[in-house]
């Protein structure tokens, strides 16, 4: 392979794409077809149709109003079309003289002066119409339609596209024999032009189908070869001692488990009671318990004599587990001369090298932190689990790093993740179907139901006066905004602009600012007083996400609601209600141009006031967003589905999934193939 620097700009745009191997240019499938194979005369044609019409050019000339564009006149015999150019060469300009007889593929629109078309796509006259639909494919500035067809049917011909579906395979998923993925990708690639328009856009044609079954089968086998390799290596048997730390935390806690943390617990336990390396989700929504459910299989993992670590996404989040694991671990823990260690990006060198040394030694049992856990220097050698919080915050390279840093014994540590946004269980079916998942379906008891309202911007004088209210109760507020700065992009009021109108709108009342560019010491300071009561009001962007708890505050109100998510707008309202009294969350909007708030943006605000059940929510943020935004799969790592879709295609996804393990049973070589074919280096991912 050529190095980068010799390569072209086209070769180099055709990299950026992932288009390295011919079977990658052979699945490089068009976003949609234009019909090039017949001239519509302008007698016979619609206003609003895409036609191809052919004459001689009539009229060619510049014009300067309302702003400079070449603007040509061709007659077809039937009729006139003028076609307009508000970018254009010298080199266009030549071939589009008077004289030229042309053929031209765009929209036509009527108008003052009958016929146009805005920027057609032009070609000379003569040669013979094609006997296919033209593809038009995905692509970047520097790699032109003409050249990337080029370079797809040039892949296309050379990849070897031999079957990799077992005998009977295709008739037992209920799939078309007719269409190999050969024949699939020829067709697909060049439609017939009877074929139905609409079973090619909505991807129900055949063709389409052998692919889906094709993409999922090659998710499900090498998901089911992440596991079966995982099954293989080993990890330290962990199994707790009677009267020892597991049964002295559970009596030390000041609350009672439920049902459904004794259940995810006792499942936790059993895995790390076995030599297999344990690769498991928990899962439960906001506020539902998981650190004691963590705090727990740490204590397990002590108990037999090795390490823990714990890894979470920013610092505040990490600081609230380490607050509370050395409340319920560390009385325990002293007697047994071992300790919490608590590593950060923000620490002073001499403060990390003081952690660094128990942590080598393995008098810190339990390693607390954000990325600096993964980080070189820090070398637990008894790491028998690491938990991984919000573990779809991390990119795939850190959750290896922390998985890689092998036990002396040569063996793997367990590994428990953590998630407060649930997994919609199509997405487990296929994206985690090589992972256990646990879930915490119940919330203790204590909490209360939030109350969720949607209020324009327009009446923000009113939610300033129920803040007034909640203060005189003695209860505190959160008010999230969604920058720090002013952006000249996005016309949003800043975190600092709304800190100092609330300083004035509530004279008396100590109102904090927090957001993510602040001094650690600073942070730390204003969440102090936040939580010891001290401070009403907490303006803040969205570093209290996930992690801080007050249980005075009742009341969050979102500024700019339509411009967050759906999964981190729940996870904000469930800083409220965490304590006994009435909660409320206002998510504020601003309309737009029109004084209406745009599709997706209503579907979400719109969900929010419709449920508080977390599982719902992430069904609804995955409908919304689909599968690659709600798993940050662009970021991590993870191989998309490129094809097949979670929710429609879900009979093809349980059906292909029910097979996998006989494709990889009885034709291995098969299996290897194509999932090669498919995934070529992606499938390192899913050992993450």
């Amino acid at each position: 392979m050529p190095g980068s620097a010799s390569l072209s700009a086209p070769q180099k745009a055709l990299r950026k794409l992932g288009l390295a191997r011919d079977i990658d240019l052979a699945l490089h499938l068009p976003l949609r077809w234009e019909d090039e194979t017949r001239i519509t005369r302008l007698a016979q044609a619609r206003e609003g149709e895409a036609v191809q019409i052919e004459g001689t050019v009539t009229d060619s000339q510049l014009a300067y109003r309302p702003r400079r564009q070449l603007v040509v006149t061709i007659d077809d015999g039937s009729d006139t079309c003028q076609l307009r150019f508000f970018s254009f060469y010298p080199s266009q300009q030549k071939a589009l003289a008077v004289g030229q007889r042309i053929r031209a593929r765009g929209e036509l629109r009527g108008g003052l002066y009958g016929w146009q078309m805005v920027h057609p796509t032009c070609r000379p006259a003569g040669e013979p119409l094609p006997t296919a639909l033209t593809p038009v494919y995905s692509t970047v500035a520097t790699l032109p339609q003409a050249y990337l067809r080029k370079a797809v049917m040039a892949g296309l011909a050379r990849a070897d596209l031999s079957d990799s579906f077992p005998p009977g395979l295709a008739r037992h998923l209920g799939l078309d024999e007719g269409w190999s993925l050969r024949e699939s990708l020829q067709f697909l690639h060049h439609p017939a032009p009877d074929v139905s328009m609409a079973s090619l856009e909505n991807r129900e044609h055949p063709a389409w189908q052998r692919l889906k079954a094709e993409e999922l089968l090659a998710q499900q086998l090498s998901q089911l070869v992440s596991k079966r390799e995982r099954d293989a290596l080993r990890a330290p048997r962990l199994a707790p001692t009677p009267g020892g730390l597991h049964e002295q935390l559970l009596q030390a806690l000041p609350f009672a488990l439920t049902a459904a943390q004794r259940r995810v617990a006792e499942e936790i336990a059993r895995d790390l009671g076995r030599c297999v390396p344990m690769h498991r989700l928990l899962q439960g929504d906001v506020g539902s318990g998981k650190t004691v459910v963590a705090a727990l299989a740490a204590a397990v993992t002590i108990d037999a004599g090795w390490q823990c670590a714990l890894m979470a996404p920013t610092e505040i989040l990490a600081e609230q587990h380490f607050r509370k694991l050395i409340g319920w671990l560390e009385p325990l823990l002293a007697p047994r001369g071992l300790c919490v260690a608590w590593l950060t990006g923000s620490q002073k060198k001499k403060e990390r090298t003081a952690m660094l040394a128990p942590i080598a030694s393995g008098e810190a049992a339990l390693v607390v932190g954000t990325h600096a856990v993964i980080q070189e220097q820090v070398q637990p050698p008894r790491l028998a689990l690491a938990i991984i919080d919000e573990q779809h915050r991390f990119g795939v390279a850190q959750r290896l790093a922390l998985r890689s840093k092998m036990l002396a014994e040569g063996q793997e540590p367990h590994l428990l993740m953590m998630s407060a946004t649930p997994i919609p269980r199509t997405l487990a079916m296929s994206y985690y179907a090589d992972l256990d998942v646990s879930t915490i379906d119940e919330l203790p008891p204590g909490r209360t139901p939030v109350v969720t309202k949607v209020v324009s911007d327009s009446r923000r004088g009113e939610v300033i006066e129920r803040i007034r209210a909640q203060l005189q109760q003695g209860r505190q507020v959160y008010w999230v905004c969604p920058l720090i700065e002013e952006s000249e992009v996005l016309d949003l009021s800043n975190a600092t602009e709304t800190h100092q109108s609330l300083s004035e709108a509530l004279p008396g009342v100590q109102v904090g600012l927090l957001h993510s560019r602040m001094p650690v010491a600073e942070k730390k300071a204003v969440m102090a007083r936040f939580e010891s009561g001290e401070m009403g009001v907490l303006v803040s962007t969205t570093v209290v996400e996930v992690g801080v708890d007050v249980p005075n505050a009742s009341l969050m109100v979102i500024e700019h609601a339509e411009r967050f998510g759906l999964s981190q707008l729940h996870q904000l309202r469930g800083r409220v209600g965490r304590g006994a009294a009435a909660s409320a969350c206002v998510l504020l909007y601003a309309p737009g141009e029109n004084g209406r708030l745009g599709e997706t943006a209503r579907e979400r605000l719109k969900a929010m006031v419709e449920t508080s059940d977390g599982f719902e929510i992430a069904r609804r943020d995955l409908d919304i967003r689909g599968p690659g935004e709600f798993l940050g799969a662009r970021q991590s790592g993870a191989p998309l589905l490129r094809f097949a879709d979670l929710e429609l295609d879900r009979p093809l996804l349980e059906a292909v999934r029910a097979v996998a393990p006989r494709v990889l049973e009885r034709h291995p070589e098969m299996a290897a193939r194509h999932v090669a074919r498919w995934l070529g280096g992606k499938s390192e991912y899913l050992k993450a």
